[in-house]
């Protein structure tokens, strides 16, 4: 019944918890807990050093990063290609993102040189240096894909040539990050000084804003003071729930139906296995349950006994269940998260979860519990004495 009871709650736990980890990595090394971004009719954010001064007064907000943001391509082995590219060859340089950002600005709100995996992150006076997403290079992806292009032959030290706003530019490796974000995995950091120039962005309007707020601010208050204020007239300003890509909070709905879809298995395996019990239970006892009618004992008497022992096996498994959840299983995934793919996974358990699960299961219990000793309790009382 401790198990049942685990695979009830743990196979859907872990179903959401991969989603959730997805989006909790978006939260924390991406969209902080709040976004603001251009309008959908302009190339950046209007006003930028007015929003960015007035979010700074607000006691809420703990800390904030901008960001500058422009396509451009990049191309590795260059010099190796000239001498044997042929007319017909196509171009290999991959479409990416630029993005400027200020080190540590950024990384006070999203710990981004946390997620390092080669060489070092960038620092403030950070001139031709550049840190790429991991998903830019070959090594790091497992498919080959014309929707992801990827540069060969790159490491930490590798010099690559960038071409953005009509610039090129030769510039080298310092880092490689590593997020599991994709909107981080496929740009290309630079120190937003230097990307500012080479775009021609000196007014200091960005194209991404990140608050990140203080721990028990609400960012639906700090959204509205930030409307109220007049951002919403030159920038779009969402919670981290606004700005969830969709398909995010699909999978999170689809991955949710699995895992109850799984556990209402594992449920009937329970009810099958405690029919079993309590069926072989009753029929090996068939002679006392016969004396027991014998002498005046009622049969429903008898089957309210066999339908206590059925739920005492149901709460006391439910019970050592839940204690091996909360005190060991969540806290464990917590601190040692699954290595998913896309995401770090947890294990999400809510307590309305839990209690659901104990009432689906005691109920299913009962019902598994009282048919076998309805069953036995119905045959004939001489018949039963005689084992006949």
């Amino acid at each position: 019944m401790t198990l049942t009871f685990l695979n009830l709650v743990i196979v859907s736990g872990i179903l959401v918890g991969l989603i959730e980890g997805a989006i909790t990595g978006i939260k924390e090394r991406y969209l902080g807990d709040i976004f603001i971004s251009s309008l959908l009719n302009k190339t950046y954010i209007e006003q930028t050093p007015m929003i960015v001064g007035f979010a700074k007064s607000l006691p809420e907000v703990k800390a904030i990063t901008t960001r500058y943001l422009k396509a451009g391509t990049i191309e590795a082995n260059y010099k190796e290609e000239i001498a044997t590219k042929k007319p017909t060859d196509l171009d290999k340089s991959v479409g990416t993102q630029m993005v400027g950002i200020d080190p540590n600005d950024e990384n006070s709100v999203t710990k981004i040189s946390n997620l390092v995996i080669e060489g070092k992150f960038l620092e403030e006076n950070d001139y031709d240096k550049v840190v790429l997403g991991a998903l830019l290079l070959k090594k790091y992806l497992d498919f080959e894909s014309a929707a992801f292009p990827t540069l060969s032959n790159v490491e930490v030290g590798s010099k690559v040539r960038i071409n953005v706003n009509g610039n090129t530019r030769e510039v080298i490796v310092k880092g490689i990050i590593k997020s599991k974000v994709d909107e981080i995995d496929r740009r290309v950091f630079f120190v937003d000084k230097q990307l500012r120039g080479l775009i021609n962005r000196f007014d200091y309007n960005a194209n991404e804003i990140v608050l990140r707020l203080q721990p028990n601010a609400d960012p639906l208050v700090v959204k509205k003071f930030l409307l109220d204020n007049g951002s919403g007239q030159f920038a779009r300003v969402q919670t981290q729930e606004d700005a969830e890509p969709k398909f995010i909070k699909d999978m999170k709905q689809t991955f949710a139906i699995l895992g109850n879809a799984i556990s209402s298995i594992g449920l009937v395996v329970a009810v099958i296995t405690i029919f079993i019990v309590i069926f072989i239970n009753a029929i090996t006892r068939r002679k006392f349950i016969g004396i027991l009618k014998g002498i005046g004992i009622k049969s429903s008497a008898i089957e309210i006994a066999y339908i206590i022992q059925s739920l005492f096996y149901a709460v006391l498994g439910t019970v050592i269940g839940t204690a091996i959840i909360l005190l060991i299983l969540v806290p464990y995934f917590a601190r040692y998260p699954i290595n998913f793919p896309f995401s770090d996974g947890i294990l999400v358990v809510t307590t309305s979860g839990i209690i659901t699960r104990i009432v689906v299961l005691l109920i299913a219990t009962l019902i598994a519990g009282y048919i076998p000793a309805r069953i036995v309790v119905k045959q004939n009382t001489l018949d039963a004495i005689l084992g006949r």
